[in-house]
């Protein structure tokens, strides 16, 4: 499959077989890694660029990582460190960038973006997170999924909390276009938004998955073998977004009684990462202080359990990203 030059922009842009090559390939870069065998001269000498307009661990260690085990030199740009949006416009930036490296990577804010950047580039230019979409995410976390059930296909997957986002967008477009039955579960004004679902819809009809928007915590989990979550309050939103959020959503908590509300003792635990389950980060004591809770989207209980593969699917991030840029460049 010949993905050379191509963007990675959204799943939607991509078939189930491509995304399935992508996993595989990854599968593939992750076992060779393993046993100690070298891929740097798959693409010795490129350059990449990578602009970040919010900060990430996962993402840049991960671009980084995979970009060093390619032979790939990279550019690393923060919000102070160029003029992208300020005073050089998206298209303009995308134009000189393209002619001096052989891919760009971006995570900020609107989709528009970075779909700007790939219309003036020349040159793949890869999601590594938008408001919308998070599509390097889902690979890693369906590579993980695989991993432990050996399947995707008619894999029963719950999203807890606010599906309305990057992560309940992106993992509703993967199940349904790979065949996860999924379901969201949060008040109705956190389902993702009416025109993406009806696009789902006719994906998850030519894979066979299922789509479920149900309110009641215990009513969705029943049978589920993947239970994920994430954060409250998504990167960039005020902080006063808490009181309502932790209102909302408070009910939503992946905890032990969820867990087993499942009834199914495979049935694993999964967040993108970083977690709100104690109290070591200083949002954590800032919350707390200020709402009296020690725990938010997760229980340390579950967090630290062995139904918990979060770290798995941390460092899956590196091995798929791998592949993205392995397969595009």
């Amino acid at each position: 499959m010949n993905l050379k030059g191509r963007s990675f922009l959204k799943l939607i842009d991509y078939t189930p077989e491509e995304i399935e090559y992508l996993i595989d390939l990854a599968a593939d870069l992750k076992a060779k890694k393993k046993s100690g065998i070298p891929v740097f001269d798959m693409h010795r000498g490129k350059n990449i660029v990578l602009i970040f307009e919010k900060t990430s661990t996962r993402t840049r260690c991960s671009f980084e990582v995979a970009a060093h085990d390619l032979g790939i030199t990279t550019t690393y740009l923060d919000p102070a460190g160029s003029q992208v949006g300020k005073k050089e416009s998206i298209a303009d930036t995308a134009r000189v960038l393209g002619r001096m490296y052989d891919g760009i990577e971006y995570r900020g804010f609107g989709q528009e973006l970075v779909e700007e950047l790939a219309k003036h580039a020349g040159v793949p230019v890869w999601n590594g997170l938008t408001n919308e979409f998070h599509p390097t995410q889902i690979l890693a976390d369906f590579l993980t999924i695989r991993e432990r059930f050996g399947k995707l296909k008619g894999i029963n997957f719950v999203y807890m909390g606010d599906a309305r986002y990057n992560m309940g967008n992106s993992l509703m477009v993967g199940c349904a276009k790979m065949g996860l039955n999924f379901t969201a579960c949060a008040p109705k004004k956190y389902f993702p938004d009416p025109a993406l679902i009806k696009l789902c819809e006719g994906y998850a009809k030519e894979s066979g998955a299922t789509l479920r928007f149900i309110e009641e915590p215990t009513e969705a989990v029943k049978g589920a073998d993947v239970i994920y979550t994430d954060v409250w309050v998504s990167m960039g939103e005020p902080i006063e977004v808490w009181e309502q959020r932790i209102n909302d959503l408070g009910a939503y908590q992946v905890n032990r009684a969820l867990m087993d509300a499942t009834s199914n003792p495979q049935c694993v635990f999964m967040h993108c990462l970083p977690a709100f389950h104690d109290l070591k980060t200083k949002v954590g004591a800032e919350m707390c202080a200020k709402f009296g809770r020690t725990e938010m989207e997760v229980t340390d209980e579950v967090f630290e359990s062995p139904a918990s593969i979060v770290f798995d699917e941390a460092e899956n991030r590196m091995h798929t990203i791998k592949a993205v840029i392995a397969a595009t460049l």
